[in-house]
């Protein structure tokens, strides 16, 4: 009989690898030599997996795709949507299907709301949430050790400590995590239950990962987290604090922040982008809903009249600055009315990018009980109109850069004999690919615009 630990509970599989008992109690440095993983959702999840793998190489494993043989199988999970939910399943599957006989570890939040229903699929022998997946290689290590000492399920609420993370596997740039959790509650979401809550280091030790970053030849670095805006807010501490430090980290040239509240980018933050050595004029600034009944509806923190100041102020100071929005489509009471007041909204702002988010109910939000149900096929229908607004108002940015004289850093992709990089304002570029340019940073006139391929191509 095969085991399962879910959230530190032992939970017995039936009838796939009878000797189990025997195998575990090998020595699993010598036992497993190749790790892969599979990450799903946020840019966060990204850089906890990358930590996470960074361990397992420490320890002698070797790190390969997650389409080849491996020994030991790692998914870190989503639970934003139904449909990252169902890659979940497909990627245990698939893993299963390579190595019958590897170790399959499902972490992060998906594996935090829902453990038994990840139990009942077959193959997956470990199931870690968000309280414990950092300490995953520790369990492999030792088994028995492990389940002894976890006897109750830790409740991610209850946790208060602050893993730092990065990612490591691009050339030129890297995921920084410096905040967790959420303490927003948000109708629609249920990342507070998966993630716990809102959480972060001190500035001093923020600094020392990027300094971190920068021996490690990083020319770019994204802040990443749950809720960025609210980093510091237990020592102290703010995010402005922290951006005015981290601009003092000589040889990383670049920053960009990652998805941050509109109650949360302040105009002094706003300020501090547009004169800052290494702060860069991008921006993503989640709307989620165009009326003020839907926003205070999914318990958003401002109202739409405060998210147009933030936009057009940006757009003020850093005319050529990109920014994107987050917006969620068919949410319960969007009416006909209210959508129609919502396009009309998105079309007056100088948005560059929309991502849009097809409402999908999740067990754990309270919306999942609200009235005013839009219909599935209704949702595609609207997601549809909001990605041609989005395409349209990215070729207009586009075509409104044509002579803009660009900041490019060049990454390693090579890509039929092209390589590719991204402006300082977040715009694709292409040129001839040629070694010499990998993780440089050059300065280019942007005046060559292929509009199907959404790409400047630089001659």
């Amino acid at each position: 009989m095969r085991y399962c630990i879910i959230l530190n509970h032992i939970i017995p599989i039936q009838n796939k690898i009878p000797n189990f008992d025997t195998r575990n109690k090998l020595d699993y440095s010598i036992f497993m030599k190749k790790v892969a993983f599979h990450t799903l959702g946020c840019k966060l999840n990204f850089a906890e997996s990358s930590s996470l793998a960074g361990i397992f190489i420490q320890n002698n494993y070797e790190q390969v795709s997650f389409k080849e043989f491996a020994d030991v199988y790692v998914v870190n999970t989503c639970t934003v949507t139904q449909v990252a939910e169902k890659k979940c399943r497909n990627a245990i599957r698939q893993a299963n299907k390579i190595n019958p006989e590897a170790t399959i570890a499902v972490i992060g939040c998906f594996a935090q709301l829902q453990p038994k229903e990840i139990a009942e699929i077959e193959g997956v022998d470990i199931i870690l949430g968000n309280a414990d997946k950092h300490r995953l290689f520790e369990y492999l290590d030792n088994k028995e050790a492990f389940s002894e000492h976890w006897k109750d399920v830790q409740d991610i609420a209850d946790v208060k400590e602050f893993v730092p993370s990065y990612s490591t596997g691009d050339r030129t740039r890297s995921f920084l995590k410096i905040q967790d959790g959420c303490d927003y509650f948000c109708s629609y979401c249920a990342i507070p239950y998966a993630r716990g809550r809102s959480r972060s280091d001190t500035v001093i030790k923020t600094i020392e990962k990027a300094h971190e970053l920068e021996k490690d030849g990083k020319k770019e670095v994204v802040l990443t987290g749950v809720n960025i805006g609210d980093f510091g807010k237990h020592q102290n501490e703010t995010f402005f604090d922290l951006i005015k430090e981290l601009d003092k980290v000589e040889h990383i040239e670049r920053y960009r922040i990652s998805s941050i509240e509109p109650n949360l980018i302040t105009n002094e933050i706003i300020d501090f982008v547009s004169t800052s050595r290494s702060f860069l004029p991008h921006f993503h600034i989640p709307l989620q809903a165009g009326t003020n009944y839907l926003l205070e509806r999914m318990k958003r923190k401002y109202n739409r009249e405060l998210f147009a100041q933030r936009i057009n102020y940006i757009n003020d100071i850093m005319p050529n600055a990109f920014i994107a929005a987050d917006i969620i489509v068919g949410f319960p009471g969007e009416s006909e009315e209210e959508f129609a007041s919502t396009v009309e909204f998105i079309e007056s702002l100088p948005l560059t990018a929309l991502h849009v988010f097809t409402y999908s109910e999740r067990p754990n939000a309270i919306s999942i009980n609200f009235d005013g149900i839009v219909p599935v096929n209704i949702r595609k229908k609207r997601s549809l109109i909001l990605q041609d607004i989005s395409n349209r108002k990215k070729i207009a940015f586009y075509e409104k850069n044509i002579g803009y004289n660009a900041k490019i850093l060049w990454e390693s992709d090579h890509i039929e004999g092209m390589m590719f990089g991204f402006s300082d304002n977040y715009i694709r570029v292409s040129r001839k690919f040629d070694e010499k340019y990998i993780n440089t940073i050059t300065q280019e006139t942007l005046d060559n615009l292929n509009p199907i391929n959404q790409c400047f191509e630089i001659k």
